[in-house]
């Protein structure tokens, strides 16, 4: 096991460390017709806003309730039930996903409670309008944190309670917030290419993959709908990806029945193989074409160890992405120099390193020493040009670079994009031109002799 341990700094420097409310305010704009409400001070929204917009390049449709002062000491009951009539009056939105910040919870608000009474006085909105709160504090965690708190609220409020008739080859998809929109689309196209069809919760691939839309909508331009929510009972299985999902995943079993599979991440052949075994016993059939993505995986991971044998990397990521990405490089023969997470998880005790540091971006700097590469958000790119390593922009926010969102790295054809990714850094940062190009003759041997195993 890997020992976790903390960085012991008295004060965080350049913070690898992102609000729950953030994340949870994410998953919600991955809902159709939804508008993330975050109930605290305008700062605190205005903040979450910049780094959305700068990421997506979108235009983000974030509210607050604009807790002042007097509101913050005398409770901000009424600053929420004027957000929302002021929200639907003017969006019409569908849902309401409230985020409550460190402010409003520091307080001690009873906001289910206060739901209650509001929803009593507002008979109009029953059958139009679906409110749904979730606990995101930032000392509660981190980005992910607030992203899995979500969405176990949107199940425990919008999925019926009780066993229903199973749909047969029809999945349930939680993906995580380690995932792009470009990512969640991969992992739906591949459930459908088996011949299942899926629900997948929260939809980023649907309200935040960069299209334009052809009206202007004041809430999310897409994700998933509700009444696909609802539906959720009647799947034959759930496929939660990241360990952020098995609190939903578990919310969803226990109300009803659905069984459900985890998944650390979907990236490298032995997890995107594990991924679809589990389709193949929920219905699924493998096609042609994704047998030949399989084996085009397998090309690409004999062509691209010779770039990664001997490197090392510096990782700074969440922990469900560090995972992937810690994972991912050990299999291709590189090591993990240095691994870096702002909070603790179970899992980070099997990231392949030495130690996993609970830090920040300047933890990293420091542990980086002898590396080859650094992984990380665009935050991390003053630290490694003071290393002059190559940044491979990962995770979020990335701002400083065109396509982030829409980047993939998972299942057969993202892992072998992100193979050729990293193989080309490392060949650049080496003068390799001879190896962009051919394996050398004995390595090219190697090669062979790999392929005729794989084939017996």
């Amino acid at each position: 096991m890997t020992p976790v341990v903390s960085s012991g700094k008295a004060a965080t420097t350049n913070p690898l460390k992102q609000s729950p409310a953030l994340g949870g305010a994410m998953a919600f704009l991955g809902i159709e017709r939804s508008l993330p409400l975050l109930h605290g001070s305008q700062g605190c929204t205005a903040f979450a806003l910049v780094l959305m917009v700068r990421h997506f390049r979108e235009a983000i449709p974030l509210q607050t309730t604009a807790m002042s002062e007097i509101s913050t000491i005398l409770g901000g009951a009424d600053n929420v039930e004027a957000a929302i009539g002021n929200i639907y009056d003017r969006a019409q939105p569908r849902l309401i996903g409230i985020c409550s910040t460190a402010l409003t919870e520091t307080r001690g608000e009873d906001m289910a409670a206060d739901l209650r009474t509001i929803r009593e006085r507002h008979p109009e909105w029953r059958d139009v309008l679906d409110v749904v709160f979730a606990s995101t504090p930032d000392y509660g965690g981190s980005l992910e944190e607030g992203w899995g708190k979500v969405v176990t609220a949107v199940i425990e409020a919008l999925v019926p309670q009780g066993e229903v008739p199973r749909a047969l080859r029809r999945v349930n998809l939680l993906v995580g917030s380690h995932l792009t929109p470009g990512d969640v689309e991969e992992l739906a196209d591949f459930v459908h290419g088996m011949g299942l069809d899926a629900v997948v919760l929260p939809d980023l691939s649907g309200s935040l993959d960069g299209h334009v839309p052809d009206r202007h909508i004041t809430t999310s331009l897409g994700g998933t709908r509700l009444d696909a929510i609802a539906g959720m009972g009647s799947a034959v299985l759930t496929l939660a990806v990241g360990a952020q999902m098995e609190g939903a995943a578990e919310a969803l079993q226990r109300r009803t029945g659905v069984p459900y599979r985890m998944f650390d991440h979907v990236t490298g052949l032995a997890a995107t193989d594990a991924f679809a075994s589990a389709l193949i016993e929920a219905g699924g059939e493998p096609s042609p074409r994704l047998k030949r993505e399989r084996s085009r995986l397998l090309d690409a991971m004999l062509d691209g160890h010779f770039a990664f044998s001997g490197k090392r990397c510096a990782i700074a990521a969440e922990p469900d992405l560090l995972l992937a990405l810690s994972e991912f490089i050990a299999a291709m023969g590189a090591s993990v120099g240095a691994a870096i997470t702002p909070v603790a998880a179970p899992h980070l005790s099997r990231v392949p390193t030495a130690s996993v540091v609970i830090g920040d971006i300047d933890d990293l700097e420091q542990g980086a020493t002898g590396c080859h590469l650094v992984l990380s958000n665009s935050h991390a790119r003053e630290a490694a040009s003071r290393l002059g390593l190559p940044l491979f922009r990962v995770g979020f926010p990335v701002f400083d670079r065109l396509g982030g969102p829409q980047r993939v790295s998972v299942g057969y054809r993202g892992t072998r994009r992100l193979i050729f990714d990293l193989a080309n850094l490392f060949l650049e940062q080496a003068g390799d031109t001879q190896g962009a190009h051919e394996a050398p003759p004995a390595e090219a041997a190697e090669k062979h002799r790999h392929a005729q195993a794989q084939v017996g």
